[in-house]
């Protein structure tokens, strides 16, 4: 794939889930993987869209795009909306989306000093398994991450990322000791271990280039 004018959709950073109107559940994904894949897509002459979560945007191309959301069905809705209204040859799916919302959002703020406050959660839905229904075609990445995994763990649900959701390749990332590391799987093969973000993202391109 010559990515020179191609459309490629990308989406990065945390979701949020609220449990009342001032409070969310987030997670600690920096939005880093995908912003630094969106800068090399655009270097390739990419037509970059990314889809970005709450957090900082530093060093960005000011020619990529950026449509920023906050919470987990903002998030879902701009894939949709985007997916639906203009044809994208390629979509990196990095955002490190909430697996689970509360039951029961509270619609003001929840009294501060009480001994005890439970919260029921319950799934999210997943939207990486939607993305192909909603565009036919389209190429699809998407990223599981698995902190202090072994390699054999971490492959293993990645491939079962890869079959549940139809994907063309998949980024198996975990830091183990503090050190990043990365696999890349496409069809059957295993590309790795890569030991940084900038590292994965050189071969990500690369293999992407092949298709």
């Amino acid at each position: 794939m010559d990515l020179k004018n191609k459309r490629v959709l990308i989406t990065a950073g945390p979701t949020w889930v609220a449990i009342d109107n001032v409070r969310v559940i987030s997670n600690t994904a920096s939005g880093e993987s995908g912003i630094l894949l969106a800068g090399k897509f655009k270097n390739q002459g990419a037509r970059v869209t990314l889809l970005l979560g709450p957090g900082g945007a530093c060093g960005l191309n000011r020619k990529i795009k950026v449509l920023r959301f906050m919470f987990f069905d903002q998030l879902k809705n701009l894939v949709a909306e985007e997916l639906n209204r203009g044809r994208y040859d390629l979509v990196v799916h990095s955002a490190a989306v909430s697996d689970y919302r509360p039951a029961e959002v509270h619609p003001k703020k929840i009294n501060s000093g009480l001994k005890c406050l439970k919260i029921d959660l319950v799934p999210t839905g997943k939207i990486i398994n939607r993305i192909k229904g909603l565009s036919r075609g389209v190429g699809v990445i998407g990223f599981k991450f698995e902190p202090d995994a072994a390699k054999a763990v971490l492959i293993k649900k990645a491939r079962s990322l890869m079959k549940r959701a139809d994907l063309d390749m998949v980024v198996a990332n975990t830091f183990k000791r503090n050190q990043y590391q990365a696999y890349i799987l496409k069809d059957k093969m295993i590309y790795g271990p890569l030991l940084s973000k900038n590292k994965m993202a050189d071969k990500l391109i690369k293999l992407i280039t092949c298709l």
